[in-house]
């Protein structure tokens, strides 16, 4: 490809897809490369039933051993795991989450889009761990307003700090009686409550909110089925230059130039691309710093007794909400820092596993409940850990021969500590509000399931400690930004798309006007 470009944008989810978006609006000739096809929705999309499935919906087993959220009818939504491999140690296993398609992981996203506060951008400030991030909530609160109404985002506004509110699509849904039930319990015990924050529409995603804009302007030329080797550099200025990639299908190689570069492949891809070049490493923290939110799923199942045998009133059942964190915020638990969120929802049928019979005597059983669950489940932060990290695994290649990624990260005492006390809470919550308690546990699904992983190429003031500074531009190369979530700092119990996107927004106009004075 001899033509240069403007701007070269690697990945095109939420930071690739905002980063075409916001610089093609202004002006700025870019390429983007991305590892999957482009897709219809609207074409590709079908209804089959189960029974013309092999698997009968279950897939082939196997083809996707890390990927919970992996079945028959969604097998060509995710990335396979033997052409795309990666390594871990055998005690600590790590679910590195996938989608290699245009539009990447907005394509399956539960689109929950809450703003991150100050607890967490000034995390240190609060409980004096880990590292304070160079910006302030108010920093990042223009470009949160303009996420937002782009996403039609809804919701209510509570006056919470830990979740600021934002500009809204009002949610005046109302409650069903069990969830007044569980409200009132909630406010017995000071714990907040709100609804769900959600980005509305039929898909939400990149491929339909951020591209066809971009696409538009006539200023983005989008490469599908580039799987990027590396990044070319100028030893001479130490500026980026380009980018080396594979074509998915041919495997022919492929060199692109670009003035810019603006990496959103993923927190690891990004971070795989940036190791496999040996660049922006000057800090020697590239790779380590891995974080993401532990889920609990299901950390109590309960049963509105008045709904067993379908003897629910009409307006009994249904619906849910959302408890921000609570804990640590004016007061300190002896037990851990930081906090944890629930999603809580009614309605639901508890499978078998809750039940110890088999038979016709279960079949009762889970009649007997169908409708009248109630269930939480938990998100809560984990702290960002040196020791936790990814580094190149030289002995292994994927299907294109580029080096894959070694993953090591673990939860420690303090989630651990925190998921206890999730299930104790819970469980208090759910019996004040009048609920049969069928099962409760604390066991945090893997490190990488929530697909929130976050860090290893972290922002920071001090180049000797950081990665990038507070435009989401590498220290090392002025020319070179990374835009999703691996330049968090802390990442609290909330979703991180939101914030990826108005971190995007920024950085993508910050380079702009850099480029405009030359600064590049």
């Amino acid at each position: 490809m001899k033509t240069e470009y403007d701007v070269l944008i690697i990945g095109s989810g939420a930071s690739g897809g905002m980063a075409a978006h916001t610089l093609t609006r202004l002006g700025a000739k870019c390429i983007m490369l991305d590892a999957g096809p482009m897709i219809d929705p609207d074409k590709q999309r079908v209804l089959r039933p189960v029974a013309d499935l092999p698997y009968r919906g279950f897939g082939k087993p196997g083809r996707f051993p890390h990927v919970t959220q992996a079945n028959e009818f969604s097998a060509n939504m995710w990335a396979d795991e033997k052409q795309n491999p990666y390594t871990y140690d055998p005690g600590n296993p790590y679910y590195w989450v996938r989608i290699r398609l245009v539009g990447g992981k907005t394509l399956a996203w539960g689109r929950a889009s809450w703003r991150l506060s100050d607890y967490e951008f000034k995390c240190k400030d609060h409980d004096g761990f880990g590292d304070n991030w160079p910006i302030a909530y108010k920093d990042l609160v223009p470009f949160y307003d303009r996420v937002e109404p782009l996403f039609r985002v809804s919701g209510r506004k509570e006056g919470f700090e830990q979740i600021p509110d934002g500009v809204l699509l009002p949610d005046e849904s109302r409650d069903s009686l069990c969830v007044q039930r569980f409200l009132a319990s909630c406010k017995k015990h000071e714990v907040p409550t709100t609804k769900q924050r959600r980005s509305t529409g039929t898909l939400a995603s990149s491929l339909n909110l951020l591209l066809p804009d971009a696409i538009a302007t006539g200023n983005l030329t989008l490469v599908p089925n580039a799987v990027v080797r590396e990044l070319s550099r100028d030893k001479a200025t130490g500026k980026v230059t380009g980018a080396h990639f594979v074509d998915r299908v041919s495997k022919r190689e492929f060199h692109v130039k670009a003035k810019a570069v603006v990496l959103g492949a993923s927190c690891l891809e990004s971070t795989r691309i940036l190791l496999n070049s040996k660049l922006a490493n000057s800090s020697g923290v590239l790779g380590h710093y891995l974080f993401d939110q532990f889920y609990v799923k299901n950390v109590v199942q309960a049963i509105v007794p008045e709904a067993r045998g379908g003897n629910a009133p009409r307006n009994l059942m249904g619906g849910g909400g959302y408890i921000p964190r609570f804990r640590n915020l004016k007061s300190k638990s002896k037990d851990f820092i930081r906090g944890y969120a629930y999603d809580f929802g009614s309605g639901n049928t508890p499978g078998p596993q809750y039940y110890s019979s088999y038979g016709e005597k279960l079949w009762k059983q889970m009649a007997d409940s169908q409708g009248a669950g109630f269930s939480l489940t938990t998100m809560g932060e984990v702290l960002p850990r040196f020791e936790s990290f990814v580094r190149i695994n030289r002995m292994k290649t994927d299907a294109w021969g580029i080096p894959v990624l070694h993953i090591q990260q673990k939860y420690t005492a303090n989630e651990f500590a925190m998921a206890k006390d999730s299930m104790n809470t819970a469980e208090e919550l759910c019996k004040d509000a009048g609920f049969e308690i069928l099962a409760k546990h604390w066991e945090m699904v893997p490190p990488g399931e929530s697909i929130h992983e976050l860090g290893t190429c972290r922002m920071g003031s001090d180049p000797k400690t950081s990665v990038l500074n507070q435009f989401n531009q590498t220290h090392d190369h002025k020319n070179l930004f990374v835009v999703d979530g691996s330049s968090f700092v802390s990442g609290g119990a909330q979703n991180p798309t939101l914030t990826i996107l108005a971190l995007t927004l920024r950085a993508s106009e910050y380079l702009i006007e850099q480029a405009k004075k030359n600064n590049l």
